[in-house]
């Protein structure tokens, strides 16, 4: 028996027991009706939605039958459950049960105050919650713009990009424009905060916010410097606008030619050709550390002189000396080399055609077989001729 007792005591008396814990403070008990705003200002020819709980706090829970009182003349208040019409809740023990009181204030609706009362009524219990609804007229837009990091530093190859958070500070909802100005070339472009399809536009509800992103792409020859970009968002008359700036450091652009610009030059098979190379900065900020690299054909030969070079200023230009040594068994013909800066983030390379002749000696080598073999053969025919 006692072990009996001690099972019922688990499963009815702990629950109410730990119910109670979770739901109202100790000692409160009783029915209530509670909503946020109790006095709320409603426009003419608009809809309105009130959230109301049915609160019960300690007590047996008992069907409770909802009325209003108090409507004006002409006005339309629906009692809304989940989505649909109700006329009576039942809330379980220190639980809340939401109902929508659907407001549809008449457009020659005059201004001034209004209470609408709200109650619950059960064959135990009770209770009642008044609602001030005051008729006024319809605010004007307000929109607000901010930024968390206004200003970021970069590079010409840098994609700058500010999250701004777009407030609509109007009582009713509102489709934002998005815009930004920025310096020519400059582009701009607005993505959903949590998103990548690029808008132009936003809806945002009454009281609420959204974030965007906004990301501006800079041109690659852009000089160092600061640069201004005018953000502006428009709804219905109201605008809000901000400023943010691209902070642009300098950019090393390295290029790499010949001297006289010819991509090309001779070459014999076995001897060692010096060309010149010009490497340049066409950037904004020095190119630093610079190393010099090519690739020819296979057991050809290749020397830099010199083989790095430490820093090129901005609009600067350092000549290189390449020495190229075609192979001892290369073949007459054009043959292509590679030429290569490499530089701290940046690089720049150069095709090269080199033309491979054979030895001017070995040309008159030939020449002077020719002939002695002229000779013979002419000597060959007189002496045996008269024969």
């Amino acid at each position: 028996m006692r072990r009996l007792i001690a099972v019922l005591f688990a499963l009815l008396v702990l629950p109410l027991a730990g119910a109670q814990a979770q739901g109202d403070p100790p000692g409160v008990k009783g029915l209530f009706l509670l909503t946020d705003y109790p006095t709320q200002t409603v426009r003419a020819g608009e809809v309105t939605t009130i959230r109301v709980k049915v609160n019960n706090a300690g007590q047996m829970p008992e069907p409770l039958a909802l009325a209003l009182a108090g409507v004006p003349a002409g006005w339309k208040i629906d009692l809304l459950g989940g989505g649909q019409p109700v006329g009576a809740v039942m809330v379980g023990v220190n639980q809340d049960v939401t109902v929508q009181l659907r407001i549809e204030v008449p457009k020659d609706a005059p201004t001034g105050s209004q209470t609408v009362i709200l109650t619950a009524k059960g064959p135990m219990q009770q209770a009642s919650l008044p609602i001030t609804l005051t008729v006024g007229t319809e605010a004007p837009a307000k929109l607000s713009l901010k930024s968390r990091l206004p200003s970021l530093r970069g590079t010409p190859r840098s994609a700058f990009e500010y999250t701004l958070t777009v407030g609509n500070d109007s009582g009713k909802d509102l489709t934002v424009a998005l815009a930004a100005q920025g310096p020519a070339n400059f582009q701009s472009t607005f993505t959903e905060g949590f998103g990548s399809n690029e808008i132009s536009s936003i809806p945002i509800e009454a009281g609420q916010t959204k974030d965007i992103k906004l990301k501006v792409t800079p041109p690659r020859d852009v000089k160092a410097g600061d640069y201004p970009v005018l953000v502006k968002v428009a709804a219905e008359g109201a605008t809000a606008e901000m400023r943010v700036t691209l902070q642009v450091s300098g950019q090393g652009k390295l290029a790499l030619s010949t001297k006289d610009g010819r991509l090309s030059g001779d070459a014999e098979i076995g001897k060692t050709s010096t060309y010149t190379l010009v490497l340049s900065n066409d950037g904004t900020a020095p190119v630093d550390e610079v190393e010099l690299s090519g690739t020819v054909p296979s057991n050809w030969k290749i020397e830099f002189n010199p083989k790095s070079i430490a820093a090129i200023a901005p609009g600067d230009k350092k000549e290189v000396q390449v020495l190229v040594t075609p192979a001892d068994k290369a073949v007459a013909g054009d043959y292509m080399a590679s030429f290569r800066g490499n530089a701290r983030g940046e690089q720049s390379s150069a095709d090269f055609r080199i033309t491979v002749t054979t030895s001017t000696l070995w040309g008159i080598a030939g020449i002077g077989i020719i002939a002695v073999a002229l000779l013979v053969l002419l000597g060959a025919v007189a002496r045996f001729g008269r024969r």
